[in-house]
């Protein structure tokens, strides 16, 4: 049975309103999925309301995601630099529902691995791919995905895109990707658009 729904607001959205007032920073539809903004200190708070809740049962994490806007020059959610925006799942209700948190630089996120275990390696990748730092979650002076001597993180605006020499096994290097690769008519790729030179490579 899915998720009821009152003078157009479901009842999820109503209960997390109504418990958390303006930790609730606000909600909205897009492409028929409900989005809700939750601040950063209270999400351990918010996710464990929602598992709890008999009426409401978000009982399965499916994932959750960074994403970086420090080059986004459109209408924002949240005014941070980073968003981390998590998909829960109520099985009972075939219900989906996703909460969005900012967090910037030098700021932490509370993890979520002890209301969902399925949080602890997500949070791990967008650790090591972005910087975003989860309290509780730590692993630090190793990288998760990444080799430890890494420098940087690769999924931030400024990080550059492509270009670098691969290093092969005993030191042997290969050519950058697009000194070798070219694609087809139309199709975009690192630093080339057709069959035209546009990087200054």
């Amino acid at each position: 049975m899915p998720i009821p729904v009152s003078d157009g607001v479901r009842l999820d959205v109503q209960r997390l309103t109504s418990r958390f007032g303006d930790r609730i920073l606000g909600s909205f539809e897009r492409n028929q999925e409900t989005y809700v903004l939750v601040d950063r200190a209270s999400i351990v708070e918010v996710a464990q309301f929602l598992k709890d809740s008999e009426d409401l049962a978000y009982d399965y994490f499916s994932e959750c995601v960074g994403v970086d806007y420090s080059a986004w020059e459109h209408a924002r959610d949240l005014d941070e630099r980073f968003e981390v925006v998590y998909n829960l799942m109520s099985v009972r209700h075939a219900s989906r529902l996703f909460l969005k948190v900012g967090v910037d630089d030098g700021q932490t996120i509370p993890t979520l691995k002890d209301v969902y275990l399925g949080a602890e390696y997500p949070e791990r990748e967008i650790a090591d791919l972005y910087g975003i730092v989860f309290a509780g979650n730590e692993n630090p002076g190793e990288r998760f995905l990444l080799p430890d001597d890494w420098v940087g993180y690769p999924l931030r605006k400024e990080f550059p895109l492509g270009g670098e020499d691969v290093v092969f096994d005993a030191n042997t290097e290969g050519p950058a990707v697009e000194d070798i690769a070219m694609p087809h008519a139309g199709e975009s790729f690192e630093g080339r658009t057709g069959s035209e030179d546009v990087s200054g490579r």
